[in-house]
């Protein structure tokens, strides 16, 4: 548990045999909160990647978030500890820079609608002039997961809407605590 490197073997660079060099990727984000599309991702990379480094945003520039960083850290820690090769750790520099700390050499992103490969491509040119070394992968959300927002699930939480299918039980949890009875102003449906 935490955010410290587990041991890892070295390598030998003298065999009689071929041996394939550990590919780290990380796979950057602010997770506030993470959300059932943000692990199918992970587990997704874990499978392509001999270890991916979740990144947590410690101070986003761009939006100021709903839960400190430790939460966010410990809701991704009960939704993957059971991933073997996933790490998580909390970072406040520039992503290359993240990634060259942990030596990989792959940032995955998560794609959900074109908006995203919009942002995603400029991000991507951006990282490559700063580290040309460094690949951006790009993953697919699957249709199950496709729509499902952080922000979206914010906004549908405060408005007491159930978010059980789209995060998980942690965070799920969380938001009826933070909203039990949504706020003033949620739509009623015609059922009530």
């Amino acid at each position: 548990r935490g955010t410290q490197r587990p041991h890892v073997t070295q390598v030998r660079g003298r065999t009689a045999y071929a041996v394939r060099a550990l590919i780290t990727a990380i796979y950057p984000g602010t997770y506030d909160p993470v959300t059932n599309g943000h692990i199918e991702i992970i587990t997704r990379a874990a499978g392509i990647f001999d270890r991916v480094v979740v990144g947590v945003v410690g101070s986003p520039h761009h939006k100021t978030p709903m839960f400190e960083v430790d939460e966010r850290v410990e809701f991704l820690h009960q939704a993957i500890d059971d991933v073997p090769n996933v790490e998580i750790d909390v970072f406040k520099e520039l992503v290359v820079e993240f990634a060259r700390k942990w030596d990989a050499k792959v940032i995955v992103k998560g794609l959900r609608v074109v908006s995203d490969f919009e942002w995603e491509f400029q991000m991507n040119q951006l990282n490559r002039h700063l580290a040309p070394d460094i690949e951006t992968v790009y993953v697919m959300a699957s249709p199950q997961v496709s729509f499902v927002s952080s922000s979206g699930v914010k906004e549908i939480a405060s408005f007491g809407g159930n978010v059980e299918e789209l995060v998980p039980p942690a965070v799920a949890k969380r938001l009826r605590e933070l909203f039990p009875d949504g706020r003033a102003g949620a739509p009623v449906s015609d059922q009530e």
